[in-house]
């Protein structure tokens, strides 16, 4: 058998119960592109999309394709991290975020460290932070900045810090950030000239190894192939996968993935569609968020004839980006979970806690 896990990356579908506290109140990112005019889903509805739990603004089917359902996330987060582990069968305890800012002391050691002096050290979008710092940080330095998330992101221009050097700035901070409980460090680079700068397509993610043993361990461990596409070697630190393969984006994701489904194996494809998140959720972009689902709704005949007659396709998310609030941050919602193959009838699975309903489904289909 084989299993594919697709992450559409911040896809959330609002009512997570505890919204409130992280200040996500009324987010709901599916809800805000599914009245955008470029939105057109046809095969995700066939699949069950709009028969979830309170998922009563989409077009609802006599018959779904797929066991259908909604989940709310057990961990204290609302990053990528901590969904993807979740789904995955590991609870995540409350990584550490800084509203102002990171620690004098952690800023030291960093400079000390790598050698670098820490540009900025606040949150800030992405894209504005290089807009406004990008011209600074070409006479030395790098920029150091965050998000509502527990992140720790360090951006460079390429003509000054070419992308493996920044690589290795990542390692020396990921170790530091250990001793700070910060989920993830990334790395940010650009290109261009001031007031054109651009960020590259070679972003990557040094995140904590998981706490515990996941689904992708334990099916590696007993033999199955495990395999990533996107930032998923990156989320686990390549732990439990016997295959990795990184991707330009969504185009690329699709089309790695169908060359894999191509080929014979026997275990678990997972994969992050990360466009959706950080081109689109993260800059507010409600119109590019609904084409990319109208995309990626698109190719699902494809990959559906791709199956085998005792394959799985699983289509969830690990949190929401509601591209419509002013917020360019994460947001604290429910997600969905797609269940299509042979051995689903078509169910709505009602409301779930815990993201590792999938580990749990998955882990019984493959009798582990």
């Amino acid at each position: 058998m084989r299993a594919f896990l697709i992450v559409i990356d911040s896809l959330g579908i609002g009512g997570a119960p505890d919204a409130a506290a992280f200040g996500d109140e009324g987010s709901n990112t599916l809800k805000s592109v599914s009245g955008n005019s470029e939105f057109r889903v046809p095969e995700l509805i066939k699949l069950g999309l709009g028969n979830i739990d309170s998922v009563d603004y989409l077009p609802k089917v006599k018959k779904c394709e797929a066991d259908h359902g909604r989940l709310f996330e057990k961990n204290p987060n609302k990053d990528t991290v901590s969904g993807h582990w979740e789904m995955t069968g590991v609870v995540a305890k409350a990584f550490r975020t800084f509203p102002n800012g990171f620690p004098q002391e952690l800023i030291d050691r960093f400079e000390r460290e790598t050698g670098y002096k820490a540009l900025v050290n606040r949150p800030y979008s992405g894209t504005e932070v290089i807009k406004d710092w990008g011209e600074e940080q070409l006479k030395g330095g790098v920029i150091v900045y965050t998000s509502a998330d527990s992140v720790l992101q360090i951006a460079a221009h390429t003509d000054v810090v070419p992308v493996e050097k920044l690589y290795d700035i990542c390692r020396t901070a990921r170790k530091i950030a250990d001793d700070y409980s910060v989920a993830r460090v990334i790395a940010r680079p650009f290109t261009g000239t001031p007031g054109n700068f651009t960020r590259t397509a070679d972003r990557k993610d040094f995140s904590m190894p998981p706490p515990g043993k996941t689904l992708l361990s334990k099916l590696s461990e007993k033999g199955f192939r495990v395999i990533g596409i996107g930032k998923i070697g990156d989320i686990f630190c390549n732990v439990g996968l016997t295959e990795s393969h990184h991707t330009s984006g969504n185009a690329d994701g699709i089309n790695t993935l169908k060359n894999i489904m191509k080929r014979p194996f026997n275990g678990l494809c997972f994969v992050n569609l990360v466009d959706f998140d950080m081109l689109y959720g993260h800059r507010n972009d409600i119109s590019g968020y609904a084409r990319a689902l109208t995309e990626f709704d698109s190719e699902l005949p494809e990959l559906k004839s791709l199956l085998n007659a005792e394959d799985v396709l699983i289509i969830t998310a690990d949190h929401g980006c509601d591209p419509a609030t002013p917020s360019t941050d994460h947001s604290r919602e429910a997600v969905p979970v797609l269940y299509y193959g042979s051995p689903f009838k078509g169910v709505n699975l009602g409301t779930s806690t815990g993201f590792y309903h999938i580990s749990e489904t998955l882990e019984k289909l493959f009798g582990i």
